[in-house]
């Protein structure tokens, strides 16, 4: 007869808790190599983003948004600018 407590073994012959010990072991290799990749990862000073970012800006098309970089712009040439209706109304 066997005892209450005993530990009830699956298909393969494992205990359970040699299988929730396995599920554990790679859950925790997993997450060990996830941590390694993120610690291997290129990482740079605040400040050479910062400059960076500042060097894109010159680089790339006007920004109509900052007009204290690029300076104030026509009204016709300025796409966040409202545009003007011929009349008050609109028929479609």
């Amino acid at each position: 007869m066997s005892s209450p407590y005993e530990l009830r073994t699956n298909d393969n012959g494992k205990s359970k808790k040699q299988s929730m010990a396995e599920l554990k072991l790679r859950r925790l290799t997993e997450m060990n190599q996830r941590l390694t990749e993120d610690l291997n990862r290129r990482r740079i000073p605040v400040s050479e983003a910062s400059m960076d970012l500042i060097a894109f800006t010159d680089k790339e098309p006007k920004d109509f948004m900052v007009p204290s970089r690029w300076g104030s712009i026509d009204k016709r040439d300025d796409p966040y600018a409202p545009q003007q209706q011929g009349g008050c109304c609109t028929i479609m």
